[in-house]
């Protein structure tokens, strides 16, 4: 790969375009990352976000600045704590550690399912983004042994993206040996980070860990979909779903949103019959809030009535949704619930679902 000065040189930033227009002001940005002061380097981080790689897409600028951001990686000066201007960033880190969040939040902008895409010029940012994957493994995997934790995890969240591109599948077993052999001093959140990595690569690993949020981030991954014993490990944990958004105490990089929503998608993948999760359900919609419907009482609300409404509540049904009546934090001005009611064939108002319970 090319060296930082080159890439700043070199590439005809003006032709080229982030979210926001043409990516003129991107060398300014890119050497910001480099200059030590914390209020330019979390301004920097925010321009990568939100211009280079606003919501998951990739532009003609993207690409030189991935690579500018993994030519970095090991210049003394990214060792400078840093927090990004956005306000939704995750707090203060090594500014290493962001950057290589960063990158894999790259890889995996490039690694998603584009079967349906019939661009396939040379010249799209997909296309020539994923040929820069195994220059980008091979700058982000001397740190997966970093002496820093924070680094450390951020490194194995990206090469977790990063080997997810059929180009690099053959460099897997490997790597899965090396975490492992690290998990054996790692920490809770790092092992957990670690059993999902390797659990996103049809790796099972992890799931008899002594911590039970790395049983429960092992056990969540499809590498275990056809184990009964992971399936027994995510109804243990949904019996608490809030306990179990805690269990690690904070969030390694690879898992999405709260633990439980990858419970309960695990948990449907590999259930059938409402009848089955019906004690789980009501745990989560004794918990759960309007906010995150979309994320967890919705889908299960979706797989207590998918076949639509009966003429009579199920014993099950009626459970679920008493619980739901019940929980004040259920029903406020969001209106994402109305649509999983409506869809589900139900009241889509709180008082019409309690006449349906007193029916």
């Amino acid at each position: 790969m090319r060296t930082p000065e080159v890439i700043l040189r070199d590439t005809g930033w003006d032709d080229l375009e982030h979210a926001y227009g043409p990516a003129s002001d991107a060398p300014a940005q890119l050497s910001a990352l480099l200059s030590e002061d914390e209020e330019a380097c979390g301004d920097a981080l925010g321009f990568l976000d939100a211009a280079m790689l606003h919501q998951g897409s990739v532009y003609s600028a993207t690409l030189p600045a991935a690579e500018f951001v993994a030519a970095v990686l090991d210049d003394r000066r990214v060792g400078v704590p840093c927090e990004s201007a956005l306000p939704w960033d995750g707090g203060e880190r090594p500014l290493r550690a962001a950057l290589l969040e960063w990158l894999g939040s790259f890889a995996e902008s490039l690694t998603w399912d584009d079967e349906d895409d019939e661009e396939d010029e040379d010249d799209d940012p997909w296309v020539a983004g994923r040929a820069l994957l195994p220059g980008l493994f091979d700058r982000v995997a001397p740190f997966l042994d970093d002496t820093g934790p924070a680094v450390r995890q951020a490194a194995t969240g990206a090469v977790a993206h990063l080997l997810q591109a059929d180009e690099l599948a053959g460099r897997r077993a490997d790597v899965a040996d090396r975490l492992l052999r690290a998990a054996k001093d790692a920490s809770p959140v790092e092992r957990a980070g670690i059993a999902l990595s390797l659990g996103g690569w049809g790796i099972p690993a992890l799931l008899t860990d002594e911590h039970p949020g790395v049983r429960a981030c092992a056990a969540v991954t499809t590498a275990y979909d056809d184990d009964p014993a992971a399936l027994t490990e995510v109804r243990l944990a949904l019996r608490d779903p809030a306990a179990a958004d805690d269990l690690l105490g904070e969030q390694p990089p690879q898992l999405e949103g709260k633990l439980r929503f990858q419970l309960i998608k695990a948990l449907l993948r590999r259930t059938t019959e409402f009848d089955e999760i019906v004690d789980e359900a009501v745990a989560v919609a004794r918990m759960t809030n309007e906010y995150t419907v979309d994320a967890d009482w919705g889908p299960l609300l979706h797989r207590a009535f998918r076949g639509g409404p009966a003429d009579r509540l199920s014993e099950s049904q009626r459970r679920f949704l008493t619980a739901v009546v019940d929980n004040d934090r259920c029903w406020g001005s969001i209106a994402n619930r109305m649509l999983w009611l409506r869809r589900a064939g139900l009241p889509a108002d709180r008082d019409g679902l309690r006449a349906l319970l007193q029916a």
